[in-house]
């Protein structure tokens, strides 16, 4: 996901591990998506919620 975060918008993801089976992507201190009950979010779903965060 770090790779798609950079190539989609230019920045770098830092990755910080967590809790087994954990995922949450942070833009700043707002969580913008994460692991549900379904599963990861879908690439396109992430990558719009980056860039909403982003602008």
């Amino acid at each position: 996901m770090a790779a798609l975060i950079k190539q989609d918008s230019g920045r770098d993801a830092e990755l910080v591990p967590g809790d087994r089976g954990e995922f949450t992507v942070w833009v700043g201190d707002r969580k913008v998506a994460g692991k549900s009950r379904s599963g990861f979010p879908a690439d396109g779903d992430l990558i719009r919620a980056v860039n909403a965060a982003l602008h």
